[in-house]
């Protein structure tokens, strides 16, 4: 019969896979920005607040804050080192002044983190302590992070169409949300149950609603393509008149 702690590694250790394919899906986006030169009109509000999310979580991992909890260190620790790449190449490839308030704040969250550390390893003395005053915080980052796709929720149903919300970003959501559920659940972890329950209620309503607005997202689509297409009819025979017109003109001056 299988342990309850190695069941625990084993479900932390599909956390971490398909939280690795959340924090990489981004690339796509990171790979057009670099081709174009310019962050254009993309927001470094998701990448920042999932780079402090991160360095939150690998100090409530810490064997000295809440003990047995390595995959949480590894799997925020690599997303911790994701974001910073994500974030450089915004500072690189942004206009002057949105480069300096990504520096300003990554600097700030930083320093946050710093303070957060030694104040925690100095003022708290016991792991009980410690993991309360951290995961305590961490929750909040990790709703906020969770409740980012309230937006594009929003979005949808109002232009009934899941053209803007991905498929299979959503389903790694909810799987990933599942999977930590599960994790915190085989050794009780309110401070990862919490967040990532409410988590995978949210992945629950973001497939809900694209099975619900799937046939409507393809009719709109298929109506712009026959508008498009029609346009470029009339413009083919818009041209073609044009053309008629000028061998008329030619023959009769």
């Amino acid at each position: 019969m299988i342990s309850a702690e190695l069941a625990r590694t084993a479900v932390g250790i599909v956390g971490n896979v398909i939280a690795l394919i959340l924090f990489l899906s981004p690339v796509p986006t990171f790979i057009q920005i670099v081709k174009k030169g310019s962050v254009e009109q993309f927001s470094p509000v998701p990448y920042l607040a999932t780079f402090i999310n991160c360095g939150i979580w690998v100090l409530y991992g810490l064997p000295m804050v809440h003990p047995h909890s390595l995959l949480v260190i590894t799997i925020n620790g690599t997303g911790f080192v994701i974001e910073t790449v994500y974030l450089t190449l915004f500072i690189i490839y942004s206009d002057r002044k949105q480069r300096l308030r990504v520096l300003l704040i990554m600097v700030v969250e930083l320093l946050f983190l710093g303070v957060l550390t030694s104040l925690v390893l100095t003022v708290a003395h016991t792991t009980k302590l410690r993991s309360t005053i951290v995961g305590s915080i961490a929750i909040a980052g990790n709703i906020m992070m969770y409740a980012a796709p309230l937006s594009v929720m929003r979005l949808v149903i109002r232009t009934k169409s899941v053209e803007f919300m991905p498929f299979f970003l959503s389903l790694f959501s909810l799987l990933n949300g599942i999977s930590w559920t599960i994790y915190a659940l085989i050794r009780f972890d309110p401070y990862i149950v919490l967040p990532n329950g409410l988590g995978s209620l949210l992945g629950v309503a973001q497939l809900v609603l694209y099975a619900f607005y799937y046939k409507s997202t393809k009719r709109q689509m298929a109506e712009r393509k026959a508008i498009a297409e029609l346009g470029l009819s009339g413009t083919g025979q818009s041209i073609s008149s044009s053309k008629k017109t000028n061998v008329v003109h030619d023959e009769y001056p």
